[in-house]
């Protein structure tokens, strides 16, 4: 199991949960500082930390099996917490998920490939995995489920026309996905993004 850190409410306390999932090079710790901006004062906190600090080798746009095993142990970390998020008592409208770059990747494949009405969820510069995007992997409807992906054009790791076509195949899922694409916002997380999160995502 990898380390787990947590941070906000405490799981008997909280209404809901924030499932952080951290980027490439970056640490749980690093996701975790982001809450001071978001509004989730009445949330868990739940950030897992990647071995190595990354979740998987290879680009996302690199084919998934080149990605293997480490992908798929990543999204089990993911699942493993909703499930014990479960056994606690959390539906899965309470819980949310955020991720950043590698993390908004792994954040996005996860929720579509166990799609279901989740609180909400926020991609911050991300797409769905994969050299071609199989819509094989992706199982189940989002029945409304809130979905922020906020991306550059243009950014070095992501391109546009991913971001595109995850947001037409979510959609496709039942979600209702705002895509913002800022120019020349550069590999970070804007004020604006914040600003629109909150919004969207974190005051319902």
């Amino acid at each position: 199991m990898k380390e787990i850190i947590k941070a906000g409410k405490s799981l008997d306390q909280a209404e809901k949960v924030l499932i952080m999932i951290h980027g490439r090079g970056g640490t749980a710790q690093d996701i975790l500082s982001m809450a001071e901006y978001l509004e989730v004062s009445k949330f868990a906190l739940i950030a897992p930390q990647a071995e190595n600090n990354t979740w998987y080798p290879q680009s996302f746009l690199a084919p998934r099996e080149a990605n293997e095993p480490s992908l798929s142990n990543a999204l089990k970390t993911i699942n493993d917490i909703v499930i014990d998020l479960g056994k606690e008592g959390f539906t899965k409208e309470q819980i949310y998920f955020l991720g950043f770059s590698q993390g908004a990747c792994l954040t996005l494949d996860f929720v579509a490939s166990n799609a279901a009405r989740y609180g909400g969820v926020v991609a911050f510069t991300g797409g769905l995995i994969g050299e071609q995007m199989d819509h094989r992997n992706y199982h189940g409807h989002f029945d409304g489920t809130p979905i922020f992906i906020g991306s550059s054009d243009p950014d070095m790791h992501v391109p546009v026309s991913r971001v595109k076509e995850s947001t037409v195949l979510l959609e496709g899922m039942g979600a209702k996905v705002t895509e913002i694409i800022y120019q020349n916002m550069g590999h970070t997380i804007s004020h604006s993004e914040i600003a629109q999160v909150n919004k969207l995502i974190f005051n319902v």
